[in-house]
Parts: structure tokens; C-alpha cells; sequence
């Protein structure tokens, strides 16, 4: 990475942070966009490489300890050098931004932050609620359990589905709760940004990477954007995203008509595609998964040793504020992108809620009389209803990004490779080192 690291003059280190099945080369266009705007004397730069590849699978707690770990001897190295870091900002994408969070929590933990100032934590395309889809009845059995299942401790994780070390609750519910370490750290940054997708991410959805209750992207042609000045097309205006269509009478035109039939013959080749390649690509991936989750075991193994390069007895001190005891890509891209979305509505049957606990009854029973006819509420699980309440106390600058061109936006987002498809990437980074990077 030609980007990486800076010069001893440099009072402030910005840390990026690549996703699932990624590697530092992912952040190749942020850090370069960074760079272009700030010299090795002003700005020090750290691509984190410790979780490339199939590393991300270990878990976030894991990703998390590696990460802070090549913080803590970057700080050093600079240091011994005759460097002074003074202020610290930290990136993340995708699943890299829930590694970041966690990190964050370890480094207040560990008193770095008292040496630093935080500065940016900003996330682009990054599941802050997890990537449970807003499903009942079976579909949710079937993506939401077994789909948990094929990305090793990570996908626990990200499915909600885990126990952090014994607390009954999921590790993304601690990272969100107010008396963590990890929401103590995340509080002290001066600035914290996100970007999300509103279509055509087939990783992570709209109300995940913006922390949101409901998704006005879902029927786009019930909506008008209303995109942020000088950021047109891309970036919508955070204050006032879109506009509600008046609904049109339905009776169609033989235009509307035509150009529906037109629509559905483009899509005919990627429908037989789908219908052709998926069950291979499905088998495929499964063995896949099946193979890193062993590789993934063997390599927790290791590191919960102290066998792996890290100390993990500096990262398992207790992480509340106050004692709180008893407290292939494609493919999974693909099935993720074809789940349907449900909602809570005032007339649903609360039988429908299963076995939950009355404290998590009580929860959705909430959302239900605050879901609204025009976009309503997502069927998430309680504790993501809990999770969007607390993050947002700590104020998020959200920005929505409407990528028009690929079918990939959680790619094309920061640019994550070189090709002329993702040149709507550009500009969010553009907005994010002119708007939003404070130096």
C-alpha cells in the first residue's frame, strides 16, 4: 500500500479499516483521496492488515484485538522514532467499521485514548445493526438462522445469534450499550459520520448502515431524491433526503406498459443466469464456508492461547463503565439481496412475536404504535430496536448514497477497485476529505 504511514512531523493518525474478505488494498482509494488532500507532514496514515482475507471470519472481538494491537505499535514506532501523535481519526468499511467500534472500546480500555484526541470515526457501507434481514415466520428460520451459520464466529455475530462471554446478549447489543467501554470511546470523537447505500447493496442494507427504523428506498419509484448541492446525483441531503410521489392512478399507459415489458426482457438474461448458476454457486460456497470455519476454529484456537502474536489477557479486562455482572462473496451477496423486507404494523397480532421475553414484547409493541402507513417500521429484532436508540444519542452525521451505475454499490461506495464503473465512489470521497475530515 504506497499510501500507508508518513512523516515524523505528522501529528495525527488516521486508521483504515477493510470489511469482509477483504485486504488493505480495499482502502486503496480512500487512503489515496486522503493522502491527495493531506501531506505526509500533516496527516500519518495506517491500512490495518492483521485481518485480511479470511482472518475476518474469527469474529469482531478478535478483528478488534488485532486491530487495536497495530494501533498501539504504530503509536509506538512513531514514538521511538522522535514522532508525536497527538490526534488519532479511524476509518472502517463494512464489516470493518464494527471491528473499528470494538477497537475503539479496547483503546479507551487501554487509556490511549486519554494520550490522543479522537478526532473522525466515520464508516462507509458498515452494518451497525448486524445483518439479520427484517424477515418473519419461516424465511426468517431460513436466512437469519442457518445463513448465521456459514461465516464462522463472524457470522454469529453479525446475525445476532452469539452470547458475548456469557452475557446472554449478542456482542453487537454490548457494543451499543451505554455503560460499555466501546460507546465510552466512540463518544469522545469529535466527529462521527456514516455512509450508507440506499440501493443496490447487496451486503449490507440501507437500515443497517444508517442505523434506521425504517427503509423509504425500497419502492423507488414512489420517491424523489433531493441530492445535497455540489454532490449531486451521489450524496442525498441528509436533512431531507426525499420527496413522496403523488401516487398515480392504476390504470397504466400502453408507454408504462411497454417500457415494464422492456424492463422485464433486460432482466430475462440475469434471471436465467441466476436460476443456472446459484445452485452451483451455493454449493460452492457452503463447502467454502465449511472449510473456513474449521480454518477459522483452528486459527481462535491460537489465538485465545496467546499463541497467534497477541497477549488477549491486555484486551480481556472488564469492559463496563460500572460493574454490570450477569449482563464465495457473490453468493452470500446474492441470497442476502433476495431476502423481502417485513414491517411492524398497529394491527399485527402480537401472538406473532414468539417466545419472547416481556421486556422484548413490550419493545415491539412500541414500534408498532410508532410504525406509519408511509414508511413503516422494520420487523427488527428488539435488541436492534435498543441498538438504534443508544447510537443515536451519540449523533451521527448520516449520509444516504445513491450509486446509479453497477449493481454493486457496496464495492463501488469507496472505490474499492479501479475501474471505471465505480466512478460515483469518487464522489463521496470527494464529499468525505472536503466535507466531513476534520484534520
Amino acid at each position: 500500500m504506497e499510501y500507508n504511514g508518513g512523516s515524523l512531523a505528522a501529528d495525527h493518525l488516521c486508521v483504515l479499516v477493510h470489511g469482509l474478505w477483504g485486504n488493505p488494498n480495499h482502502m486503496r482509494s480512500i487512503a489515496k483521496a486522503l493522502r491527495d488532500a493531506y501531506s505526509e507532514d500533516k496527516l500519518y496514515l495506517l491500512v490495518a492488515k492483521r485481518n485480511s482475507g479470511s482472518f475476518t471470519y474469527d469474529g469482531i472481538e478478535r478483528g478488534g484485538e488485532r486491530v487495536c494491537l497495530e494501533i498501539e505499535e504504530e503509536l509506538e514506532s512513531i514514538r521511538n522514532k522522535g514522532g508525536k501523535i497527538t490526534k488519532l481519526s479511524i476509518v472502517g468499511y463494512s464489516l470493518g467499521g464494527l471491528v473499528a467500534r470494538y477497537a475503539v472500546g479496547l483503546l479507551e480500555m487501554r487509556g490511549v485514548l486519554d494520550e490522543v484526541e479522537p478526532v473522525n470515526f466515520t464508516t462507509f457501507a458498515s452494518p451497525h445493526l448486524g445483518v439479520r434481514t427484517p424477515l418473519r415466520g419461516w424465511h426468517n428460520h431460513m436466512w437469519n438462522v442457518l445463513g448465521a451459520r456459514t461465516l464462522s464466529m463472524s457470522g454469529r455475530q453479525l446475525f445476532t445469534i452469539d452470547d458475548y462471554r456469557g452475557t446472554g446478549r449478542p456482542l453487537l447489543a454490548v457494543l451499543a450499550d451505554p455503560e460499555s467501554v466501546f460507546m465510552s470511546g466512540l463518544r469522545r470523537f469529535k466527529r462521527r459520520t456514516l455512509y450508507a447505500n440506499v440501493v443496490n447493496d447487496r451486503s449490507a442494507t440501507y437500515y443497517t448502515t444508517c442505523i434506521a427504523k425504517t427503509d423509504p428506498y425500497t419502492d423507488t419509484s414512489r420517491i424523489k431524491p433531493n441530492y445535497l448541492k455540489g454532490y449531486e446525483d451521489v450524496i442525498l441531503d441528509p436533512l431531507n433526503p426525499v420527496s413522496l410521489l403523488t401516487p398515480k392512478g392504476s390504470n397504466k399507459t400502453l408507454a408504462e406498459i411497454t417500457t415494464d415489458g422492456m424492463s422485464y426482457l433486460r432482466n430475462a438474461p440475469l434471471m436465467l443466469a441466476i436460476a443456472i448458476f446459484i445452485p452451483v454457486g451455493v454449493a460452492a460456497f457452503l463447502f467454502n464456508s465449511l472449510v473456513q470455519t474449521f480454518r477459522s476454529s483452528r486459527r481462535i484456537q491460537l489465538h485465545e492461547s496467546g499463541l497467534a502474536g497477541i497477549q488477549v489477557e491486555k484486551y480481556r479486562l472488564p469492559i463496563w463503565i460500572k460493574d454490570l455482572r450477569g449482563t464465495v462473496e457473490d453468493v452470500y451477496e446474492n441470497l442476502n439481496t433476495w431476502q423481502g423486507e417485513s414491517y411492524l404494523r398497529a394491527s399485527d397480532d402480537e401472538g406473532d412475536d414468539g417466545n419472547l421475553n416481556k421486556a422484548d414484547t413490550r419493545i415491539l409493541a412500541l414500534e408498532r404504535k410508532k410504525s406509519h402507513s408511509q414508511f413503516p417500521t422494520l420487523a427488527l429484532a428488539p435488541c436492534q430496536f435498543t441498538m438504534i436508540e443508544e447510537l443515536d444519542k451519540l449523533g451521527w452525521r448520516k449520509y444516504p448514497v445513491w450509486i446509479h451505475n453497477v449493481r454493486h454499490s457496496h464495492a463501488a461506495i469507496i472505490v474499492r477497485s479501479d475501474t471505471p464503473r465505480f466512478k460515483e465512489g469518487l464522489v463521496v470521497l470527494r464529499h468525505f476529505v472536503n466535507e466531513e475530515f476534520l484534520i
